[in-house]
């Protein structure tokens, strides 16, 4: 492919083999991040439906939920090939929106109300594990100087589809309502699975290319590996500080966004347009930096500087909403922080995993990306309430709490980088597990 290698080494260094690969994984991460797209603006609703005083009680069920999960996804990694376990995953949620959507049409006030908390936490599990599983797969068969090279055009795939999963809830919700939105997330996750197959099958090609063997057995191991595994790593244990540090300092950002909907917006549909707007906007910053920004940053700086960008700008955010506790000074940290992890901190936290074996790519992953992060939410929801209870207000919180989180997440996200980069120097060069 020639032509179309010639196009997007324009933009990205691409080389000979990898660009099959390449689009077919833009592909299965377009309709991955599209699904959830069009679902988030229509969680946030209901969560704001439910009341701010509410949300650390659907966090907690997010939480449970997400360790009640994390075994049965463990036990299909040991014993299935990964495009067996990927595909039940992604189907098992779309048979699992097709429910709600029955719900939603057909049940009467209290189902439906009943149902939208349950929707909640639902859709916070599936969109931590759709994510995960895709990047787990992407690690797999993707290298390390690959994925330094490609994740971020991988991840400008997962932006396109978010700007026009946004765009669905912010200009349709209001028209024809939400129910029927869910049918789209249906269809998209069925054409992901089908990029994943074909991924699958131009992987082995790139054993070719590369020399590299790219695996397609069962993985094996305990259920509870990814747990054990975790616990048992000190790097691993700092990928889990990562996720929690952000997670915090992100839980503190969405209650107050929730508040402020919660507040000025009198119905679901028009809380759902205004969190599609929000995150239309993210999504669009997002878009411009991955395709010109995110890998010649990652190219210059390395991964250790690079995964410092974000916790130094959460400092100086939050640092300033301290000072200036406004409306419009919350939207506009909560675009330009989610803009800058989508764009730049997560195809670098990626890169991390591509040091590691098989069996933690997939389980201390999947462990770290969805119970650790649940846990994070966790711990600011019920942090952002008893601070509350305190009587402390944003600018208190964001100064006296946010501020020093963020600049241990940044000695934290510091050490890692180069950790990560000593471990690759400690590898074979070309050396796969």
């Amino acid at each position: 492919m020639p032509e179309r290698q010639g196009v997007l080494s324009r933009l990205i260094d691409v080389r000979p083999g990898e660009v099959a690969a390449l689009l077919w994984a833009s592909l299965f991460c377009f309709c991955a991040l599209f699904a959830y797209s069009i679902l988030r603006p229509i969680r946030d609703a209901m969560g704001a439906e439910s009341g701010v005083e509410n949300l650390p009680w659907l966090f907690t069920a997010t939480l449970l939920a997400m360790l009640a999960v994390n075994p049965p996804y463990a036990a299909l990694v040991a014993k299935l090939p990964r495009v067996r376990f990927i595909s039940y995953t992604y189907r098992f949620f779309g048979a699992n929106l097709i429910a709600f959507f029955l719900l939603f049409l057909y049940g009467g006030a209290t189902i439906q109300k009943w149902a939208g908390g349950v929707f909640f936490v639902w859709t916070s599990v599936f969109n931590l594990f759709v994510v995960s599983v895709f990047w787990a797969f992407m690690v797999d068969v993707f290298t390390r100087e690959q994925g330094k090279r490609l994740f971020g055009f991988i991840a400008a795939g997962a932006t396109v589809g978010a700007i026009l999963g946004s765009s669905l809830p912010a200009f349709l919700a209001e028209r024809v309502g939400t129910t029927w939105l869910l049918l789209v997330s249906v269809v998209l996750l069925e054409v992901g699975v089908f990029a994943m197959r074909r991924l699958s099958h131009f992987a082995t090609a790139l054993k070719t290319t590369t020399g590299m063997a790219r695996e397609d057995a069962p993985i094996g191991g305990g259920v509870l590996a990814g747990f054990h595994r975790t616990l048992a790593s000190p790097y691993l244990l700092n990928v889990s500080l990562y996720m929690l540090l952000y997670t915090f300092t992100s839980t503190v950002l969405y209650f107050q966004q929730v508040d402020i909907a919660a507040t000025s917006f009198a119905d679901r549909a028009a809380r759902a347009a205004f969190f599609g707007k929000v995150d239309l906007a993210v999504n669009t910053l997002t878009l411009i930096t991955q395709l010109f920004l995110t890998s010649r940053i990652l190219g210059a700086l390395g991964v250790a500087l690079t995964l410092t960008i974000l916790p130094l700008f959460s400092l100086l955010g939050f640092a300033w909403l301290g000072v200036m506790p406004t409306i419009a000074a919350i939207v506009a940290l909560q675009v330009t922080r989610r803009a800058s992890n989508f764009a730049i901190a997560r195809p670098t936290r990626e890169v991390l995993y591509t040091v590691l074996s098989r069996e933690d790519k997939y389980k201390a992953k999947s462990f770290i990306d969805t119970a650790v992060y649940r846990l994070g939410d966790q711990i600011g929801a019920w942090s952002y309430a008893g601070l509350g209870a305190l009587g402390l207000a944003l600018p208190a919180i964001a100064l006296y709490v946010a501020v020093p989180i963020s600049a241990v997440w940044v000695a934290n996200a510091f050490w890692l980088g180069r950790r990560q980069e000593q471990l690759a120097r400690d590898a074979e060069p070309g050396s796969r597990d």
